[in-house]
């Protein structure tokens, strides 16, 4: 019979050795990503993060219906994201077509492709989703917003240096009017543009790891 010291001994070892109990809905804690009561960082992180999302547009083709497209895009340099997206389009497509007729856009991002969500569904409020609502504007070559859109856009996409001239790629920006958050349960989180474009203003720019 164990003596009460090596009993003592053996049950401390055991509770050592043993993996946690696993968390019952909790949030996976990911390295440079918000926490749930930070709305506004959430937002900027998913449009940092992410280098695509889809676009829908109110479309010419099919007589005011919304379209919605993949497009690539970049709110700064990496590791520098300021917050609003910068596209590169050609009327070939008719996303651009559309954008010129009616300005009226929403983006949609995801966190799901950036791999930390886990293997929840990706219609999980744990799995933040962000919707930008508001305008899609055709940037000005001749302005020094093309050339922070151009450093932006060609940093993080570097193929779109080479693709074809005779497409007459432009530049368009999404003037953001209203946001929608998910990035938890309890429904869309309250944030204003105002909210969302100030966040790290103090910085110039944010930075996430």
């Amino acid at each position: 019979m164990l003596s009460p010291n090596l009993l003592a001994f053996a049950v401390a070892a055991l509770l050592v050795l043993l993996p946690p109990a696993p968390a019952v809905a909790a949030r996976p804690i990911i390295a440079g990503k918000p926490g749930p009561s930070e709305a506004a960082a959430t937002a900027r992180w998913l449009a940092a993060q992410n280098t695509w999302g889809v676009l829908s547009t109110i479309s010419s083709d099919l007589g005011g219906a919304p379209f919605g497209n993949v497009v690539s895009y970049s709110d700064g340099v990496p590791g520098e994201g300021r917050g609003i997206p910068y596209f590169y389009l050609t009327t070939l497509d008719p996303t651009a077509r559309d954008a010129l007729e009616d300005e009226r856009t929403s983006f949609t991002l995801s966190e799901f492709p950036l791999g930390t969500c886990g293997k929840i569904d990706p219609e999980n409020p744990t799995c933040a989703k962000l919707t930008l609502t508001g305008k899609l504007k055709l940037v000005d070559l001749q302005s020094s917003d093309a050339d922070l859109a151009k450093l932006a856009l060609f940093t993080k996409h570097p193929e779109m240096k080479d693709w074809p001239k005779n497409h007459h790629f432009q530049i368009f920006k999404l003037e953001i009017e209203n946001l929608f958050l998910i990035d938890w349960f309890g429904g869309p989180k309250p944030i204003s543009p105002s909210e969302y474009l100030k966040y790290g203003r103090d910085k110039g720019s944010v930075k996430f790891s």
